[in-house]
């Protein structure tokens, strides 16, 4: 794949069409933090039929014969080039946006469809997948961020046929709002805390012990809500464990978790490719608008250099998320250490794309009428957010080492 289809490039303006009609004008109130952005993010299934093609799939994947396999997966299903247009255009007039259907739709609802019972399936996935109700999904902790599993503090013990749950997790997408929870938690089961099974639960909001806490002031995605949740004895059915097996393939999670690293890895390169289109969009603009000492700035070489900077960097990740189109088409899913690379690089390419921009614009560039002052916030995140870049590193050297 060396550029985009003519149907896929009627589908990319039909999104910037609804981005410019239901999005642009509320991005004061979803950047401050008071407007919560699930029900533009309903408005947009609804336009797009996306609501109706989900609930399609689901009654077709909950159709099958337990044990049939899922038959895809909801994050993608055939439709790679659509998703990954659609991701990259959210996110370069609001990343907050994707990231609350990203890890309610990519981890929750995927989570669920990989791992869950078919039951479990039954009772969750209709909701989650049509966007009806919110999902999170729950690892992070105050003291183990990048070292997920071994800093994990949040535990379970088992009590007759049911678990009780203790612990906290923080910097949780949707956490505050979330009806649907992925939580996980080591098995107290009095061997070497580092080395416990790691087990996967489904929690509902307003469940006794459960607190979700107020969302988080941020530097940036101020329109996904993030906040910390707090769990208290709360008590637990064997049927809300994740393929209500603690042994086996439905049993530890560690390697499904790192499966779910890989999946937001590779959409990072869509969301830094959204945010270069948009600050290389305004930034060609305004060169040829802004004059300085009777002239465009776009005719200055200082000015030029930024620019064309900057479009190697739209050509490179464009084609990285042109190879990654190929290889979901194909039905392979990059490694761990090729996600963590094209992360690492993308993630660095937007940030500085993000900060020329404001650069270019001058003092307008720091105000936020002018939105490229977002776009830099925005495009920090992306080297936080899935692992930060430094454990990218690790990641991708033990890829290359064979460990």
């Amino acid at each position: 794949m060396i550029e985009w289809s003519e149907t896929e490039l009627l589908i990319r303006d039909a999104i910037r069409e609804f981005v410019d009609k239901e999005i642009r004008p509320h991005l004061d109130a979803l950047e401050s933090g008071t407007l919560p952005p699930y029900d533009i993010i309903r408005k947009m299934f609804a336009s797009f039929g996306i609501d109706a093609l989900a609930r399609e799939s689901v009654s077709k994947l909950l159709s099958k014969s337990p044990g049939s396999g899922s038959g895809g997966g909801l994050a993608f299903g055939g439709q790679e080039a659509m998703a990954l247009i659609a991701v990259s255009e959210l996110a370069g007039v609001s990343l907050g946006i994707v990231a609350s259907l990203g890890v309610s739709i990519g981890l929750t609802a995927q989570t669920i469809l990989t791992k869950g019972t078919q039951a479990q399936k039954e009772r969750w996935l209709p909701g989650l997948a049509t966007f009806e109700k919110v999902g999170a999904w729950a690892i992070t902790e105050p003291d183990s961020g990048s070292d997920a599993f071994g800093g994990m503090k949040t535990s379970v013990r088992r009590d007759g046929d049911e678990y009780v749950l203790n612990g906290q997790k923080t910097f949780i997408t949707n956490g505050p709002y979330a009806d649907t929870i992925i939580v996980y938690a080591k098995l107290d089961d009095g061997s070497d805390v580092r080395d416990r099974k790691v087990l996967t639960f489904v929690l509902d909001k307003g469940m006794p012990g459960l607190t979700q806490g107020k969302p988080f002031k941020k530097m940036g995605m101020m329109s996904s809500p993030t906040g910390e949740l707090f769990f208290s004895d709360v008590r637990l059915g064997r049927d809300r464990l994740l393929g209500e097996s603690e042994s086996g393939r439905d049993g530890d999670s560690k390697a499904e978790v790192k499966s779910g690293f890989a999946v937001e890895r590779i959409g990072v390169a869509a969301l830094a490719l959204g945010i270069i289109n948009e600050c290389h969009r305004l930034c060609v603009d305004y060169a040829k608008n802004r004059k300085l000492w009777g002239q465009e700035i776009g005719r200055f070489q200082l000015i030029q250099l930024k620019l064309a900077k900057m479009e190697v960097a739209r050509i490179n990740v464009q084609n990285m998320v042109f190879q990654l189109i190929e290889t979901l088409r194909a039905g392979k899913m990059p490694t761990l250490a090729e996600a963590s690379a094209m992360k690492l690089y993308s993630s660095e390419a937007a940030t500085e794309v993000a900060m020329e921009a404001v650069q270019l614009f001058g003092g307008n560039g720091y105000m936020a009428e002018y939105r490229v002052e977002q776009l830099a916030r925005d495009a920090k995140s992306l080297m936080i957010y899935a692992g930060s870049n430094e454990i990218q590193v690790t990641h991708i050297a033990k890829g290359l080492l064979g460990r």
